[in-house]
């Protein structure tokens, strides 16, 4: 654990022993030295400035795209909270301002309010603005490097930099935004619409993943990313994986590219559960699957 007098001072909130698994959505894993809630932009950049470069340093959102090893995480998480949680038009009119703690249903919200076409994918993303700036998140057919102009960033120096979405080396599920940079905003661009024709395709995506995926449960969202020429769901459902379990981790049954915790699953039952999937799918179709889901910290 990391000694209180190697904390520098802060405006913000700064836990000792935070416990993680109720900041995620699979409800597992352990505790964090340190849970960092930044005041503001300003406190963040002063913390990061100040704290041990040799600390690992980790942004957390919403927790849906995340498992947390049952060690927990021996450094400094960082959570964004009501302060960067917004979303704001531009004097270009199909131009958004969103703060890295902004969920994708308050941004197609706000645009939708505003008349802006383009960003209702962002309503289907479980996650924040920070995460979908990191992974290129993405849904029906689109991804985030279709609409970011640009992002602001705090590096792990402590300095704030704002990067063009060029910057960025955009691929599948995957930026070269630099190691330890935590995203405070982040610009989408759109197009002008009709604020009731954004509302009905809002309403299409949303009865979509209604239908398809395990809204109401323990899960982490997609957990593998589709191998070129494939889809992940069928790969795992043709190799036999759909409903396997491993003590209370499961495969779902309703979408096979979703992992659940039906109660008191670890977080080495569920990350045992996806190697187990995997090894399958190789066996069955030569196709090597990767994880989408990030698995962070300690093993027991």
């Amino acid at each position: 654990m990391i000694a209180v007098v190697d904390m520098p001072s802060v405006r913000g909130k700064l836990s000792p022993q935070a416990p993680l698994a109720p900041l995620v959505w699979f409800k597992s894993g352990g505790s964090a030295d340190w849970l960092f809630e930044p005041k503001d932009v300003q406190d963040l950049s002063d913390f990061l400035a100040n704290l041990d470069p040799a600390t690992p340093v980790m942004p957390l959102g919403l927790g849906s795209n995340l498992i947390v090893r049952d060690g927990g995480w021996r450094g400094v998480v960082v959570r964004l909270g009501k302060a960067f949680s917004f979303a704001r038009t531009q004097s270009d009119k199909t131009m958004l301002t969103c703060g890295g703690g902004t969920s994708g249903i308050l941004v197609s919200s706000t645009a939708r309010d505003a008349g802006i076409a383009g960003l209702e994918f962002l309503r289907s993303i479980p996650g924040t603005v920070g995460g979908f700036v990191r992974m290129n998140g993405g849904a029906y057919g689109r991804e985030t490097k279709d609409v970011l102009i640009a992002c602001t960033v705090v590096l792990r120096d402590g300095k704030v930099a704002t990067l063009p979405a060029e910057a960025l080396g955009y691929s599948y599920r995957h930026s070269m935004l630099p190691e330890g940079a935590i995203v405070v905003d982040a610009t989408f661009a759109g197009t002008p619409g009709d604020p009731a024709a954004i509302q009905a395709e809002m309403d299409r995506i949303a009865a979509a993943r209604e239908e398809s995926q395990p809204l109401r449960s323990k899960t982490g969202g997609s957990t593998f990313k589709n191998p070129d020429g494939h889809k992940a769901w069928a790969l795992i459902d043709a190799a036999g994986c759909r409903g396997l379990r491993i003590g209370d981790a499961q495969v779902s049954e309703k979408h096979c590219n979703f992992l659940l915790n039906l109660g008191a699953a670890t977080s080495a039952d569920i990350e045992a559960l996806g190697d187990e999937v995997i090894a399958r799918v190789k066996a069955h179709s030569g196709v090597t699957l990767e994880w989408e889901i990030q698995r962070v910290g300690n093993a027991v």
